[in-house]
């Protein structure tokens, strides 16, 4: 049986549904696995211009999976000490894999997104919340670090340093309305609104020059770790004129803005 759907309800648009409610969506390998292999196909697919993630039931995913699962593939011959680290090395590369996709990810945050889930979700390009959704990094009331998946990295670069810190250390709980006050998520909507309001917004982005948006994606990504605004502006200047001088984007958008239609990018 397999967790985790793929679904095309509009043109260009993917959505990756984590799809085990009764688990809350846990990290546990028989989803994350799938989940790889999800966005490795759906990154692929020329004709998805954006991809939406989500879960079913009461979360977006609950973290660490406390209940018998299944152990991580191809151990088999493994000590323990390597198995461990076959084991993180998949969750590890979860955010990265987001990353790597060439289309942007919105996170449709529908519930609980704890310990692994909230990284998973910060892996997320926009992240729109759902009412009942609320945060939690929960490594820390685990007695282990708050520290997993990239989160000391994304946080504070989402939220500034003290709410990151205050966060991660008190391990308390961050609802979808405090979530929007500070910008975790870009807004929050009623449950029953989540899903069409994801789609509302890819359809949106879907209107825009493909290339234009997958590089404006890439060109977010890189400038989280640029280390200076003089070698942002030089990655942007090449990308910018790239897109200018090799396709007729700005001219279409200047002829439908005089004529009083929207343009078609055809990069």
């Amino acid at each position: 049986m397999s967790y985790i759907r793929i679904e095309k309800p509009r043109q260009h648009t993917s959505v990756i549904v984590m799809d085990r409610p009764e688990r809350m969506n846990s990290m546990s390998f028989e989803q994350m696995v799938p989940l790889h292999e999800a966005f490795e196909e759906v990154a692929a697919d020329n004709d998805t211009w954006c991809v939406i993630l989500t879960g079913t039931g009461r979360g977006f995913s609950s973290g660490a999976d406390t209940q018998d699962s299944e152990p991580p593939p191809n151990i088999e011959g493994l000590t323990l000490t390597r198995i461990a680290t076959r084991a993180m090395s998949i969750l590890a590369d979860l955010v990265p894999a987001m990353r790597r996709m060439p289309q942007p990810v919105i996170g449709a945050i529908n519930g609980a997104a704890i310990g692994g889930g909230m990284c998973l979700s910060l892996g997320c390009d926009i992240r729109i919340a759902a009412e009942s959704a609320y945060f939690r990094a929960a490594g820390i009331n685990n007695g282990l670090t708050a520290t997993e998946l990239g989160l000391s990295f994304l946080l504070p670069r989402a939220i500034g340093t003290s709410r990151a810190f205050e966060l991660m250390l008190s391990g308390r709980d961050l609802d979808a309305r405090e979530a929007a006050s500070i910008g975790l998520v870009s807004r929050t909507v009623p449950d029953a609104e989540l899903r069409d309001t994801a789609l509302d917004l890819a359809d949106q982005i879907n209107g825009w020059s493909t290339q234009g948006v997958q590089l404006t994606k890439k060109m977010m990504w890189s400038g989280l770790e640029t280390g200076s605004l003089a070698a942002a502006v030089e990655l942007e200047s090449h990308t910018q004129l790239f897109v200018r001088m090799t396709t007729q984007n700005f001219e279409e958008a200047t002829r439908a803005r005089k004529e009083g239609r929207r343009p078609e990018f055809r990069d």
